[in-house]
């Protein structure tokens, strides 16, 4: 009997997911601190008027003499590099596996920062962020990437959302330590900072056991066939590697999913059973199931190099499934959401109610601390539901029920954004604006960590494209959200301010802060209609895929 490979499965040395409790947690923590470098270094600039900005701008603006449109550039480079550079990342580290990206990417950000620090000539500046850039994206795609590589599918949206809480933090402590920073020394000091973390992230990366490996890699698998088909030197025995490098692991019955019950051979397990319409596949690479396999042998008769690394075809691959690019679509409308409100909110603030860097960061931590809890609550929802949803399958899971748990959260996070808009419209008590915000970033992140978990579950073997692709969905409605809100808000502003100017009464079609999170709640209502039709057909579109790339 021929059936279809479970590669999350596949036998292998060293298998990342027997790893100690404490290993895993230290890996965790390692991953999850590396993320803050991205929400640090975002939330260093703030583009708004010049008498309103922080010290940090004012002062790079007249030492550098650089204009505001230099400084809007360096933000708006700094998040496309991150949306898009993790493409490249994912795919190299399917080839060099996940440690050496990690030690590679931060050693660049690392250099990054302290060239950014050292800078004479706005440029310089420009420049060196592109590289901060390049090189802190990595840990966006990868950690996902790596907790999929040592944590089973019911245990993941609890760690999924560990991991994602340590990026919110960034911007929403950013601004804080970005103007103390700045008021106590200087601009260049907050780039020293940045430095001294990037370093002791590039230092614990040193350690780290890499989690990665290519048995369980469908990108890897398939260059590896290529490498083979392409060199005669290699023996036949050595392609019989090919067909039995992801053997299926038998997984335990349903009464032993996530209970760690004991294996015949005394290990602890928690595999959880998948049905063959789950799995992802690649195309020749089925094998015979049976009870039990032998480790897989070494793999050294191939050795793959740049010349293998193709990061177009993964990215294809991805996205031409019709549940993987509803569902970026869907989380980087939501993703796009909180940039709007961070943004939005420090003007908004400034101009409304008087409000110096420090009261500011002091209110947008309320929707850090609201992002916080939403993805560690939701993640730990998130895998409390999917192993309802497995118990009463008769054990069998499929990756959609990851997104069952997103419908708590679905009616309260429209309603939020709307209601955040119009208290900021009309002028309330801030406390109102830091309820809603909170609530706000509590329900959109539980919805989002759920989404991000259920992209890793969903694309089994080629997890790391997969979340690079939803970063580049991230980084691109990211930035387009902080593009389109400026001037609407701008406009808004100039606009109420010219009433008692009688040569600027002039009508704009600015929609202000009520127009604009109204149109919000609209997107985040059509992104969460989304997520429900993948909810309901996505199971189908990717086994019509599956089927295809295993025929």
């Amino acid at each position: 009997m021929v059936g279809i490979q479970d590669i999350e499965h596949a036998t292998v040395i060293d298998d990342p997911r027997a790893w100690s409790k404490t290993r895993k947690l230290v890996v965790l923590a390692t991953v999850s601190a590396a993320t803050m470098i991205n929400g640090l270094g975002t939330s260093i600039y703030n583009r708004t008027r010049r008498s309103l900005r922080p010290a940090s701008i004012s002062q790079i603006e007249d030492q550098l003499h650089a204009s505001s449109g230099e400084i809007s550039l360096s933000l708006s480079l700094f998040i496309v590099l991150l949306g898009g550079v993790p493409l490249l990342w994912s795919t190299l580290s399917e080839f060099w596996g996940r440690k050496k990206i990690y030690l590679l990417s931060t050693l660049l950000a690392l250099v990054g920062c302290i060239v950014a620090a050292n800078a004479k000539t706005i440029g310089v500046l420009i420049g060196m962020r592109c590289i901060q850039a390049v090189g802190s994206a990595a840990v966006t795609s990868l950690g996902a990437a790596t907790l999929a590589d040592i944590y089973e599918p019911v245990q993941r949206g609890t760690m999924m959302g560990i991991y994602y809480s340590a990026p919110l933090l960034g911007p929403a402590l950013g601004p804080i330590l970005g103007g103390a920073l700045t008021a106590a020394f200087s601009w260049r000091a907050t780039f020293w900072f940045l430095a001294a973390f990037t370093g002791v992230c590039f230092l614990s990366f040193i350690p780290l056991r890499d989690t990665f490996r290519c048995e369980r890699s469908l990108t890897c698998q398939a260059a590896l066939r290529r490498r083979r088909a392409l060199s005669p030197t290699v023996v036949a025995s050595s392609l019989s590697h090919v067909s039995a490098v992801s053997p299926v692991t038998p997984a335990p019955p349903p009464s032993a999913i996530g209970s760690g019950a004991p294996s015949a051979k005394g290990e602890v397990t928690d595999i959880v059973a998948v049905p063959a319409r789950d799995r992802d596949v690649e195309n020749h690479q089925n094998v015979t199931c049976t009870t039990s396999y032998p480790p897989t042998p070494p793999m050294d008769d191939v050795k793959l190099s740049l010349a293998d690394v193709n990061p177009a075809k993964p990215i294809l691959l991805v996205l031409r499934r019709m549940n993987n690019l509803t569902t970026h679509v869907a989380s980087g409308l939501i993703y796009g959401l909180g940039y709007s409100l961070s943004y939005t909110c420090s003007r908004t603030l400034a101009e409304k109610y008087g409000y110096n860097a420090l009261q500011i960061g002091l209110v947008l931590l309320t929707f850090g601390v609201g992002s916080l809890m939403g993805s560690i609550l939701g993640g730990r929802y998130s895998d409390r539901v999917l192993r309802k949803l497995v118990a009463k399958n008769g054990g069998e899971r499929n990756a959609e029920m990851r997104l069952a748990s997103t419908l708590v959260s679905m009616p309260f996070l429209p309603l939020s954004v709307v209601a955040y808009g119009w208290v900021c419209e009309q002028h309330v008590h801030v406390a109102a604006i830091c309820v809603f915000l909170f609530l706000s970033g509590l329900f959109s992140i539980a919805i989002y960590s759920s989404t991000l978990a259920y992209v890793v579950d969903a694309n089994a073997g080629r997890s790391a494209s997969a979340v690079a692709v939803n970063s580049f969905f991230r980084g691109f409605t990211a930035f387009v959200a902080t593009e389109v809100a400026l001037p609407l808000q701008v406009r808004a502003v100039f606009a109420q301010l010219a009433v008692s100017v009688p040569l600027m009464m002039v009508r704009t079609n600015a929609i202000g802060d009520g127009g604009l999170y109204s149109l919000w709640a609209g997107l985040i209502v059509l992104s969460e209609a989304l997520l429900l039709l993948v909810w309901w057909k996505g199971g189908a579109w990717r086994q019509k895929w599956e089927l295809k790339e295993s025929s």
